[in-house]
């Protein structure tokens, strides 16, 4: 009998662990980031295969392998691990809640250069137009608006907010996705602090409002695209081109620097006004999770 006690203590603790919001947080991250290793390291074969090697097709090809292999894996995660339906891909209401991220992630990109521009800090050297422009626009914003909102909003801070509650779910997820950004080319702390305050609140925010990826997924998308495809400005710290070319004049903190606009005050102060609105927003409609010490020890879901 003691044995039998011994052996559903042993159960329990066990379906206590797996089922706690951190072990699902590092399960969720495994699972995706295994899934895009394994096919992206098949993507030099496919190429190869279609004869699109060392080209631009190439590099669009990767995004497209390596970004459905992050949902794939995701799927795989929620549905076999989790063990709960897929909400946060449903097909009900996708089409406009992409669109309306697609709309809000370009029109506040265009804002923050448009505001650069008026102080000085945005000057037009000419424009260009080629297959190879668009297709690295297109590819850019696979990788990034799909693979990073899966991790960072899908899996961060989806279990940080039934670990910890959304403030420090929101906080969190943003200062990660700010120090994930340090190691890009021309970064430094204040750039990724940037990015963590208007990216991180603004991509978190639309999430909690939606409680889906489609929105957060078209507005990184349409940030990046416009930054770098259409304006002609560093993405992140790289190099872009884009149908504008532009140079940056002036101050850092007015343009980015060699970061880019999103290093910049404008981009801070509009970006995460863009944000608090939508959390105002989410506010609203009770989207809000509160902070509980009972589920912060035994992994309770939030409902």
């Amino acid at each position: 009998m003691q044995i039998e006690k011994s052996k559903v203590s042993a159960l329990s603790v066990f379906q206590t662990i797996i089922a706690h919001p951190a072990f699902l947080l590092v399960a969720g991250f495994a699972s995706c980031l295994a899934m895009m290793a394994i096919v992206g390291g098949s993507v030099p074969v496919f190429a190869k295969a279609l004869g699109i090697a060392g080209t631009h097709w190439s590099n669009l090809l990767g995004s497209i392998l390596v970004a459905g292999a992050c949902v794939l894996g995701y799927c795989l995660f929620v549905r076999f691990i989790e063990r709960k339906p897929l909400t946060d891909f449903a097909f009900k209401g996708a089409v406009p809640e992409f669109g309306y991220g697609l709309f809000i992630g370009a029109a506040a990109m265009a804002a923050v250069v448009g505001t650069i521009a008026a102080f000085g800090g945005y000057h037009i050297v000419g424009y260009q137009f080629s297959t190879a422009i668009m297709i690295d626009m297109l590819g850019i914003a696979i990788i990034s608006g799909v693979a990073e909102e899966v991790l960072l909003r899908g899996v961060a801070f989806r279990f940080l907010e039934q670990w910890l509650g959304s403030i420090s779910a929101l906080v969190l997820s943003a200062l990660l996705f700010g120090v994930l950004h340090i190691g890009n080319p021309n970064s430094s702390w204040l750039a990724a602090f940037a990015i963590a305050l208007e990216a991180g609140i603004l991509l978190g925010a639309i999430y909690m409002l939606t409680r889906r990826l489609w929105a957060a997924i078209g507005l990184h998308m349409a940030w990046n695209s416009m930054q770098g495809g259409v304006f002609g400005i560093k993405v992140s710290g790289t190099d872009v081109e884009g149908l504008i070319v532009s140079e940056p004049r002036g101050s850092d903190l007015l343009t980015g620097g060699l970061f880019g606009a999103e290093a910049s005050i404008p981009a801070i102060i509009i970006c995460t006004s863009i944000g608090i609105y939508f959390l105002w927003r989410a506010h609203q409609k009770g989207q809000f999770v509160p902070f509980s010490f009972a589920r912060f020890t035994s992994g309770e879901a939030a409902v």
